[in-house]
């Protein structure tokens, strides 16, 4: 049996495709979602998506997650800046975390250098569209591959 991988996204990515296509593209959430699972189901992992605006709710889906699942790939959104809560979560549970953003967050805005979730997951993967996702999903893997 393969891996159980949980996708988390944060606020204001079910706007994806609509709110400024320049920074994060024209693909939407879905069709990434799509995609992503279709590839996961290639490497015989299961892979479930959970998207939220509302920061307890993801916060409790990291928690949830804890009884199912083997790691996460997570794009917080601006959560990624501030939230101390979502840190706080992601390491109670201790399983492995890919933080992914689809913009490069070091070359925008100053605020976006900031990420307060980095230093309680396993690396970042920013900067590549859509395929910050795939990439992020792979590195997972690879990490949970030499664990055994």
């Amino acid at each position: 049996m393969g891996f159980k991988i949980l996708l988390l996204n944060g606020p204001n990515l079910n706007m994806l495709g609509i709110r400024d296509p320049a920074v994060y593209g024209t693909d939407s959430l879905e069709t990434i979602v799509k995609d992503l699972k279709q590839y996961a189901a290639e490497r015989n992992v299961e892979l479930r998506d959970f998207q939220s605006n509302h920061e307890g709710a993801i916060v409790d889906a990291i928690h949830d997650a804890y009884k199912w699942a083997d790691g996460i790939v997570l794009n917080a959104g601006a959560l990624t800046h501030y939230s101390i809560a979502l840190r706080d979560a992601i390491a109670a549970v201790k399983l492995p975390v890919v933080e992914a953003h689809l913009s490069n967050v070091h070359a925008r805005e100053e605020f976006r250098h900031k990420s307060v979730i980095a230093p309680v997951c396993l690396g970042v993967c920013a900067g590549f569209g859509r395929w910050s996702y795939f990439a992020g999903l792979q590195a997972l893997l690879w990490n949970l591959e030499n664990k055994k």
